[in-house]
Protein backbone atom coordinates (compact mmCIF):
# COMPACT_ATOMS: atom_id res chain seq x y z
CA UNK A 1 0.00 0.00 0.00
CA UNK A 2 1.17 3.78 -0.78
CA UNK A 3 0.24 6.25 1.45
CA UNK A 4 -0.78 9.50 0.39
CA UNK A 5 -2.28 12.26 3.03
CA UNK A 6 -2.41 15.58 3.94
CA UNK A 7 0.72 17.14 5.36
CA UNK A 8 -0.72 18.33 8.82
CA UNK A 9 -1.53 17.03 12.12
CA UNK A 10 -4.75 14.93 11.29
CA UNK A 11 -3.47 13.67 8.21
CA UNK A 12 -0.17 12.20 9.89
CA UNK A 13 -1.94 11.20 12.74
CA UNK A 14 -4.15 8.58 9.98
CA UNK A 15 -1.04 7.83 8.51
CA UNK A 16 0.90 6.49 11.69
CA UNK A 17 -2.22 5.02 12.50
CA UNK A 18 -3.02 2.77 9.02
CA UNK A 19 0.79 2.07 8.75
CA UNK A 20 1.01 0.10 12.29
CA UNK A 21 -2.56 -1.91 11.70
CA UNK A 22 -1.59 -2.48 8.23
CA UNK A 23 1.86 -3.79 8.85
CA UNK A 24 0.74 -5.57 12.50
CA UNK A 25 -1.31 -7.63 10.14
CA UNK A 26 1.25 -8.06 7.60
CA UNK A 27 0.32 -5.76 5.32
CA UNK A 28 3.75 -4.14 3.23
CA UNK A 29 4.50 -0.38 3.06
CA UNK A 30 5.26 0.42 -0.27
CA UNK A 31 5.82 4.14 -0.25
CA UNK A 32 4.27 7.71 1.20
CA UNK A 33 3.95 10.74 -0.22
CA UNK A 34 2.75 14.50 2.12
CA UNK A 35 0.64 16.87 0.11
CA UNK A 36 0.94 20.34 0.58
CA UNK A 37 -2.62 21.85 2.33
CA UNK A 38 -2.68 24.88 0.35
CA UNK A 39 -3.78 24.45 -3.62
CA UNK A 40 -2.02 21.07 -4.27
CA UNK A 41 -1.88 19.75 -7.31
CA UNK A 42 -2.29 16.37 -7.26
CA UNK A 43 -1.06 15.36 -10.41
CA UNK A 44 2.42 14.63 -10.08
CA UNK A 45 1.81 12.55 -6.76
CA UNK A 46 -0.90 10.35 -7.92
CA UNK A 47 1.83 9.60 -11.03
CA UNK A 48 4.26 8.51 -8.45
CA UNK A 49 1.69 6.34 -6.90
CA UNK A 50 1.47 4.72 -10.11
CA UNK A 51 4.61 4.30 -10.74
CA UNK A 52 5.39 2.67 -7.88
CA UNK A 53 2.56 -0.44 -8.74
CA UNK A 54 1.37 -0.94 -5.24
CA UNK A 55 -1.76 -3.02 -4.42
CA UNK A 56 -3.91 0.00 -2.83
CA UNK A 57 -3.48 3.72 -2.05
CA UNK A 58 -4.40 4.83 1.49
CA UNK A 59 -5.53 8.27 1.08
CA UNK A 60 -6.65 10.75 3.70
CA UNK A 61 -7.21 14.88 2.67
CA UNK A 62 -9.33 17.31 4.45
CA UNK A 63 -13.07 16.98 3.39
CA UNK A 64 -14.51 19.12 0.55
CA UNK A 65 -12.67 20.58 -2.50
CA UNK A 66 -9.27 18.51 -2.00
CA UNK A 67 -10.99 14.86 -2.57
CA UNK A 68 -12.82 16.16 -6.20
CA UNK A 69 -9.41 17.11 -6.99
CA UNK A 70 -7.67 13.87 -6.15
CA UNK A 71 -10.61 11.81 -7.33
CA UNK A 72 -10.27 13.52 -10.95
CA UNK A 73 -6.50 13.32 -11.14
CA UNK A 74 -6.71 9.75 -10.21
CA UNK A 75 -9.03 9.60 -13.15
CA UNK A 76 -7.09 11.07 -15.30
CA UNK A 77 -3.88 9.21 -14.39
CA UNK A 78 -5.44 5.88 -15.20
CA UNK A 79 -5.05 4.17 -11.57
CA UNK A 80 -8.44 2.33 -11.13
CA UNK A 81 -7.43 0.89 -14.79
CA UNK A 82 -4.28 -0.30 -13.71
CA UNK A 83 -5.74 -2.06 -10.89
CA UNK A 84 -4.50 0.25 -8.13
CA UNK A 85 -7.50 0.54 -5.33
CA UNK A 86 -8.39 3.48 -3.48
CA UNK A 87 -8.84 2.83 0.53
CA UNK A 88 -9.41 6.10 2.57
CA UNK A 89 -10.85 7.91 5.75
CA UNK A 90 -14.70 8.78 5.19
CA UNK A 91 -13.68 12.69 4.71
CA UNK A 92 -12.84 11.74 1.08
CA UNK A 93 -16.15 10.91 0.42
CA UNK A 94 -18.21 13.78 2.70
CA UNK A 95 -21.72 13.33 1.90
CA UNK A 96 -22.38 16.90 1.09
CA UNK A 97 -19.42 16.46 -1.87
CA UNK A 98 -20.17 13.23 -2.57
CA UNK A 99 -22.04 13.80 -6.10
CA UNK A 100 -19.81 16.41 -7.46
CA UNK A 101 -17.01 13.53 -7.46
CA UNK A 102 -18.81 11.69 -9.68
CA UNK A 103 -18.64 7.92 -10.82
CA UNK A 104 -14.88 7.36 -10.07
CA UNK A 105 -15.66 6.90 -6.80
CA UNK A 106 -17.97 4.22 -7.23
CA UNK A 107 -16.58 1.15 -5.44
CA UNK A 108 -14.57 3.37 -3.22
CA UNK A 109 -14.44 2.11 0.38
CA UNK A 110 -13.75 4.28 3.26
CA UNK A 111 -14.44 4.21 7.02
CA UNK A 112 -16.09 6.68 9.49
CA UNK A 113 -19.08 7.38 12.06
CA UNK A 114 -21.63 8.72 9.92
CA UNK A 115 -23.59 8.45 6.58
CA UNK A 116 -26.60 10.04 5.24
CA UNK A 117 -27.69 6.61 4.14
CA UNK A 118 -27.38 5.07 7.60
CA UNK A 119 -30.73 3.01 8.17
CA UNK A 120 -32.30 4.50 11.47
CA UNK A 121 -35.05 5.76 13.00
CA UNK A 122 -33.28 8.74 14.37
CA UNK A 123 -31.32 9.23 11.17
CA UNK A 124 -34.34 9.05 9.38
CA UNK A 125 -35.73 12.23 11.73
CA UNK A 126 -32.82 13.79 11.36
CA UNK A 127 -32.56 14.03 7.48
CA UNK A 128 -36.19 14.86 7.31
CA UNK A 129 -35.76 17.99 9.88
CA UNK A 130 -32.09 18.69 7.93
CA UNK A 131 -34.53 18.55 4.39
CA UNK A 132 -37.06 20.99 5.96
CA UNK A 133 -34.90 23.55 7.25
CA UNK A 134 -32.15 23.76 4.60
CA UNK A 135 -34.00 22.80 1.28
CA UNK A 136 -33.87 19.24 -0.51
CA UNK A 137 -30.90 19.96 -2.22
CA UNK A 138 -28.21 19.43 0.95
CA UNK A 139 -27.71 16.37 2.25
CA UNK A 140 -26.61 16.50 6.04
CA UNK A 141 -22.73 15.24 6.70
CA UNK A 142 -20.64 14.20 9.52
CA UNK A 143 -20.64 17.62 10.38
CA UNK A 144 -23.97 18.48 10.42
CA UNK A 145 -24.67 15.22 12.43
CA UNK A 146 -21.82 16.07 15.28
CA UNK A 147 -23.36 19.44 15.55
CA UNK A 148 -26.80 18.11 16.33
CA UNK A 149 -25.24 15.68 18.62
CA UNK A 150 -23.35 18.37 20.22
CA UNK A 151 -26.63 20.49 20.91
CA UNK A 152 -28.14 17.04 22.71
CA UNK A 153 -25.83 16.50 24.75
CA UNK A 154 -25.82 20.24 25.99
CA UNK A 155 -29.78 19.46 26.25
CA UNK A 156 -29.46 16.37 28.37
CA UNK A 157 -26.96 17.68 30.63
CA UNK A 158 -29.11 20.87 31.26
CA UNK A 159 -32.33 18.58 31.51
CA UNK A 160 -30.18 16.15 34.26
CA UNK A 161 -29.03 19.54 36.13
CA UNK A 162 -32.46 20.47 36.35
CA UNK A 163 -31.09 23.71 34.14
CA UNK A 164 -28.40 24.51 36.40
CA UNK A 165 -25.01 25.89 34.16
CA UNK A 166 -22.89 25.46 37.08
CA UNK A 167 -19.74 24.24 35.72
CA UNK A 168 -18.88 21.31 37.78
CA UNK A 169 -22.04 19.80 37.70
CA UNK A 170 -22.67 19.68 33.76
CA UNK A 171 -19.06 18.11 33.34
CA UNK A 172 -20.63 15.52 36.08
CA UNK A 173 -23.62 14.91 33.80
CA UNK A 174 -21.51 14.85 30.52
CA UNK A 175 -19.55 11.71 32.24
CA UNK A 176 -20.57 8.69 30.67
CA UNK A 177 -23.61 10.42 29.09
CA UNK A 178 -25.23 7.92 26.51
CA UNK A 179 -27.03 9.20 23.32
CA UNK A 180 -29.06 7.71 20.93
CA UNK A 181 -27.40 9.93 17.34
CA UNK A 182 -28.44 9.89 14.03
CA UNK A 183 -24.61 8.34 13.55
CA UNK A 184 -25.82 5.58 15.98
CA UNK A 185 -25.41 4.88 20.02
CA UNK A 186 -22.87 6.99 20.85
CA UNK A 187 -21.28 7.67 24.59
CA UNK A 188 -18.91 10.15 26.01
CA UNK A 189 -15.70 8.30 27.67
CA UNK A 190 -15.95 9.27 31.46
CA UNK A 191 -12.12 9.34 31.50
CA UNK A 192 -10.61 10.83 28.47
CA UNK A 193 -14.48 13.04 27.52
CA UNK A 194 -14.18 12.11 23.81
CA UNK A 195 -17.00 10.18 22.37
CA UNK A 196 -17.44 5.89 21.84
CA UNK A 197 -19.20 5.39 18.62
CA UNK A 198 -19.61 2.76 16.10
CA UNK A 199 -16.86 3.20 13.12
CA UNK A 200 -18.71 2.06 9.69
CA UNK A 201 -17.14 0.75 7.07
CA UNK A 202 -18.73 1.47 3.71
CA UNK A 203 -18.76 1.60 -0.31
CA UNK A 204 -20.56 3.94 -2.59
CA UNK A 205 -23.09 3.09 -4.55
CA UNK A 206 -25.25 4.64 -6.59
CA UNK A 207 -29.33 4.17 -5.48
CA UNK A 208 -31.88 6.42 -5.72
CA UNK A 209 -30.40 8.55 -7.98
CA UNK A 210 -27.17 9.82 -6.35
CA UNK A 211 -24.03 8.36 -4.57
CA UNK A 212 -24.06 7.14 -1.23
CA UNK A 213 -21.71 5.75 1.22
CA UNK A 214 -23.36 2.10 1.63
CA UNK A 215 -22.57 0.22 4.85
CA UNK A 216 -21.52 -3.32 5.00
CA UNK A 217 -19.50 -3.88 8.12
CA UNK A 218 -18.95 -2.13 11.63
CA UNK A 219 -16.97 -2.09 14.67
CA UNK A 220 -19.02 -0.79 17.59
CA UNK A 221 -17.48 1.12 20.76
CA UNK A 222 -14.76 2.67 19.12
CA UNK A 223 -12.76 4.91 21.30
CA UNK A 224 -9.67 7.53 19.99
CA UNK A 225 -6.75 5.17 19.41
CA UNK A 226 -4.46 8.55 20.23
CA UNK A 227 -6.13 8.84 23.65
Amino acid sequence: VYTVVADYGPGLDAEAAFTKAFKAAGGEMVGSVHTPLQNPDFAPFVQRVKDAKPEAVFLFLPAGEQGIAFMKSYKERGLADAGIKLIATGDITDDGVLDAMGDPTLGLVTSFHYSASHNSPENTAFKKAYAEANGTTLRPNFMAAAGYDGMAAIYEALRKTNGSTDGDKIMAALKGMKLSSPRGAIMIDPETRDVVQTVYIRKVEKTGGGLYNMEFDKFPDQKDPGK
